[in-house]
């Protein structure tokens, strides 16, 4: 079925559920290969890309409706989440439906409330809905064009994440759960976009007492194997609550 018909057919159930003039869009960023990625997806018959998103039901609270996009879309449940900023321009959406009758609920302005995630990309079940043709992680360095302010969305949720790393631990998300230090320093500076000093870096993670070294090492290579460590989840709490008192 086209996508027009689908939203058409959709529109009166989404009056009565919804609460009117508020979304949620999401910014979903998973690591694998040495690489950051973000969650996209592309509406049927559209050739730009969109982040995933929905509206929030008039019986749930705004996070508990992030949450449950995110699974739809996902599956995953062991999700970072933060709401990091209200996107509510003029037009942002509604002349992408300029071809809708105006009465659609699709075509009426809203108010996005933007949330970012870090899920373990390996934990995920990717589900395309009726009215996508796919959803898909991308290198975050090999996007194509955005719908709608969906760019505008994903720049800041980036930088917000960037700035994140200043103050709170990252990682138990994003990574399997147990890594080496050079597997960490890298992923802080794919997100940092910037190289860290090794020396520093080991010091800095070190003294922050939220990692696990493990009595066991990566097997495998010529030179000597690395050590493991984990995150001590109980710490790396506390962490995310209180925060740090120094950057990178």
């Amino acid at each position: 079925m086209e996508f027009k018909k689908i939203l058409e057919e959709k529109s009166e159930e989404s009056w009565k559920i919804y609460i009117p003039n508020l979304s949620i869009d999401c910014v979903v960023f998973g690591y694998n290969d040495a690489t950051l990625k973000v969650l996209v997806t592309k509406i049927k018959n559209q050739k730009l890309i969109g982040l995933p998103g929905g509206y929030v039901l008039k019986t749930e609270n705004l996070f508990d409706a992030a949450k449950r996009i995110l699974f739809e879309r996902t599956g995953a449940e062991n999700i970072y989440l933060q709401q990091f900023k209200v996107f509510g321009d003029l037009n942002r959406s509604e002349d992408f439906f300029k071809n809708f009758d105006d009465n659609i609920w699709n075509k009426q302005r809203f108010i996005s409330v933007g949330h970012y995630a870090l899920v373990d990309y390996t934990k995920v079940n990717l589900v395309i809905d009726d009215i996508s043709d796919a959803c898909e992680w991308k290198s975050i360095t090999e996007l194509s064009e955005f719908m709608m302010d969906h760019k505008i969305i994903f720049d800041e949720a980036l930088q917000t994440l960037q700035k994140q790393l200043n103050h709170k631990p990252i990682g138990y998300n994003l990574l399997p759960e147990k890594f080496t230090m050079p597997e960490l320093q890298k992923l802080y500076e794919i997100i940092l976009e910037k190289k860290l000093n090794r020396g520093n870096f080991y010091r800095k993670i070190l003294r922050y007492d939220i990692l696990e070294k493990l009595y066991e090492s990566r097997k495998g290579g010529a030179h000597k194997a690395p050590d493991l460590y984990k995150f001590d989840l109980i710490k790396y709490q506390l962490a995310l609550k209180n925060g740090f008192n120094e950057g990178w």
